[in-house]
């Protein structure tokens, strides 16, 4: 049996993701189209520079300071929430452009699998990969509105069922997830 998620978003950027949603399973049970839409986890660690994103500190904790730069946390510690790499994400959309969406019936939007992980996970993950000193580069400076955002997101997802079980595997670890960043877009070496 595959996870279900109630479509009562606590934000109009949910509201809105909902309405393509919906609009997809109809134009595809409709025959307009044949669609399928996939949830990714929040993506991390995003390249490029910090941005306005709600969840970009999730990348910015691990991507500011393995380049040498502070990096502000604004949320506690305990946060949960569900990842996946850059080179995860490409797997899954690669697995969402060639599956058969007859597998998928008529509910057309399909979670993606991710890496649970809390904030303070994702930092011992940075301590372990790239050490104290690097780790040392985050300050936390509690952010109330964006700690009344993140309250409103699902902290864990763990999809199951036929259409789960062919798409690719979540990554394992944090320190995966690390790792392939200093891989990907560092070319192999971080700021020490």
């Amino acid at each position: 049996m595959a996870t279900s998620f109630f479509q009562t978003p606590l934000l109009s950027y949910g509201t809105q993701k909902a309405i393509g949603e919906l609009l997809l399973n109809d134009y595809s049970r409709r025959g307009f189209m044949d669609g399928i839409g996939i949830r990714l986890p929040t993506i991390c660690i995003r390249p490029g520079l910090p941005n306005k994103a709600a969840s970009g500190f999730f990348s910015n904790i691990l991507r500011e300071p393995l380049a040498g730069k502070e990096a502000i946390l604004p949320v506690s510690e305990e946060v949960r929430h569900w990842h996946a790499s850059p080179r995860s994400a490409v797997g899954l959309l690669i697995h969402a452009a060639t599956m058969d969406t007859a597998t998928a019936g008529a509910r057309r939007n399909l979670t993606m699998p991710g890496l649970s992980a809390t904030v303070g996970e994702e930092i011992a993950a940075l301590k372990r990969v790239a050490g104290d000193k690097v780790s040392a580069r985050i300050k936390r400076e509690p952010d109330p509105f964006i700690m009344g955002i993140v309250d409103g997101w699902p902290r864990n997802s763990t999809p199951s069922g036929p259409r789960r079980s062919a798409s690719p595997p979540p990554n394992k670890t944090f320190d995966d997830i690390i790792r392939i960043h200093i891989e990907d877009e560092l070319g192999g070496k971080f700021a020490a």
